[in-house]
């Protein structure tokens, strides 16, 4: 008898895969597709989707970023949001007894299921909330056809 020998990372990675294959075919009737998010490098930010029947609203938690070190990509069907968040001013000889606030890179990738308008989107950002207004594309075409038997 033969044994299938597997190294460890490989056999992790193989299994995690398989684990979110079965759970995003068990999620998908649940929840809509948006939710299923990509994280890009970095820290993540949090953020809130709402949809209405024509467009999308999304608000992003960034407190202490300057609106010249955010970045928002916007495509047909995906956001991206990058925002980078910088230590003011380094001190020597420091001592911190407790330190919370993250500086880095952050990141946010959300695909959406319906089509954005881009040229119609408005991105605001007031009192470290950065609200986001994304129009759903309408369709050109009609919903309904008549088909004629021939």
């Amino acid at each position: 008898m033969k044994y299938l020998i597997r190294k460890p990372d490989t056999f992790m990675n193989t299994l995690n895969e398989e684990i979110n294959s079965i759970l995003r075919r068990s999620f998908d009737s649940v929840f809509p597709e948006y939710v299923l998010e990509k994280e890009t490098n970095g820290l993540t930010i949090p953020i809130d989707i709402k949809e209405f029947d024509d467009e999308y609203a999304v608000k992003v938690e960034v407190p202490g970023i300057k609106k010249e070190d955010i970045d928002i990509n916007l495509n047909k069907s995906y956001l991206t949001i990058s925002a980078k968040k910088q230590e003011e001013k380094e001190e020597k000889n420091k001592k911190y007894h407790k330190t919370e606030f993250a500086y880095g890179n952050y990141s946010r990738t959300v695909y959406f299921p319906h089509e954005i308008d881009v040229s119609k989107s408005e991105a605001h950002l007031n009192d470290g909330v950065l609200r986001l207004d994304l129009p759903k594309l309408k369709s050109t075409e009609e919903e309904t056809k008549k088909l004629e038997v021939k």
